[in-house]
């Protein structure tokens, strides 16, 4: 893996809850091409590591979400041929800080160490419609959120084919098709777990710096 590249907006609650600002300065109007950011390898962690809280965060939202594996390099491809260049989907939680930022990435409350815990990788071949797999998250073992792949504004063909046009991907590389709408929060103490149909779960403690899990 050498890069892990999010897309802000991409289900549809997420973009109808925020489209009226997107019209205000100092926007204007709603982006046409997908909005990125990364998250750099100090925020990658695996299944069952803790995700850390520095002293100024108190809580943080958990960020349900499907990671695109690449399999082949891939550059300027279209929607057609997208998901050939797929060796599988894992599940991500994509922890993010609490915040108000709009169209900007944010990378402050993105890039913490630990706020980027990946699952194990699932062949694309046993998946049989990447559009169709529901989310759940869960803190504590109580559900929090459901959504689907259903709701994305790009789908998984689309948003490669359009991310690739300017940005190319090399094997291992991973891209997020996207975070639903109202995340559930957690804090230091809670156990965040995300469950995607066909991916089986990823299951995280969230504890405070200095404080063992």
């Amino acid at each position: 893996m050498k890069s892990v590249v999010g897309t802000l907006l991409n289900f549809r609650g997420a973009w109808q809850a925020l489209e009226p600002r997107m019209h205000k300065e100092p926007h204007h109007k709603p982006p046409v091409h997908p909005v990125l950011y990364i998250k750099p390898v100090n925020t990658w962690r695996g299944p069952g590591d803790a995700i850390v809280l520095p002293p100024d965060v108190p809580e943080v939202e958990a960020g349900a979400t499907v990671g695109i594996v690449m399999g082949r390099a891939a550059s300027r491809l279209n929607v057609r041929n997208a998901l050939a260049h797929v060796a599988g989907y894992a599940i991500v939680n994509d922890v993010t800080v609490p915040h108000e930022a709009l169209l900007r990435p944010p990378m402050r409350q993105k890039c913490r160490d630990s706020f980027c815990p990946i699952g194990a990788v699932v062949p694309a071949s046993r998946i049989a419609d990447p559009d169709a797999l529901t989310l759940r998250t869960y803190v504590n073992g109580e559900l929090r959120q459901t959504n689907t792949t259903a709701n994305l504004m790009r789908n998984t063909a689309t948003l490669l084919a359009d991310v690739t046009e300017f940005m190319s991907f090399e094997p291992g590389d991973i891209l997020l098709v996207g975070v639903p709408e109202n995340s559930p929060r957690a804090k230091p103490g809670d156990t965040i777990r995300i469950e995607v149909d066909g991916l089986g779960s990823l299951q995280n403690p969230v504890v405070q710096e200095g404080v063992s899990s």
